[in-house]
């Protein structure tokens, strides 16, 4: 069966992102060992991306080549006349049986993108098998939660942790569902 793996970047206070969605700030973080915190050893192991609508119209605004064109991209939203793109696809019906069926199939891990919206989809259901979060050593004052809305109280196990020069910290957690 694939993992569901959250691979994600907040600041020290759990935003993910600008209120209107930038993620800016995370261009400007000192980074003088020009590490790449592991990104590239990381998509190695996915073959497919989902994201929400938001996060992939952010990524597309972006003045760059479509990063993940080589993977399959789920765009979830709640717009049902979204037709599908040149990089995506988009998913508005039943979006949990969707993930379930794309679980249980071949293939690599599935990288959940994110926002916190879809982030607390994916977490409520159980769909996550995996959270890789790096916290940033920044604080932003507003701005979109990991986990928007509601999430599930539940606890998590570290699996392993990793320090930066930076000041990066990379903590990866597995949850600890009770079916």
């Amino acid at each position: 069966m694939r993992k569901v793996v959250l691979y994600i970047a907040c600041s020290v206070n759990g935003k993910i992102a600008r209120k209107d969605g930038s993620v800016d700030w995370l261009e400007n973080l000192p980074n003088p060992d020009k590490d790449d915190y592991g990104y590239a050893g990381f998509l190695e192991t996915i073959d497919t991306t989902i994201m929400g609508n938001k996060t992939y119209r952010q990524i597309i605004g972006w003045d760059i080549e479509f990063p993940y064109k080589n993977k399959t991209n789920y765009v979830l939203t709640r717009n049902r006349d979204k037709a599908d793109d040149q990089y995506a696809k988009f998913i508005s019906d039943v979006p949990v049986s969707f993930i379930k069926i794309l679980k249980s199939g071949e293939g690599k891990n599935i990288w959940l993108i994110g926002g916190g919206q879809v982030n607390t989809l994916f977490w409520n259901n159980r769909l996550i098998d995996e959270i890789r979060v790096f916290i940033m050593p920044y604080v932003l004052s507003e701005g979109i939660e990991l986990f928007e809305g509601l999430p599930d109280e539940m606890q998590l196990r570290l699996i392993r942790q990793k320090k930066f020069t930076s000041g990066v910290v990379e903590l990866v957690y597995t949850p600890d569902y009770q079916d």
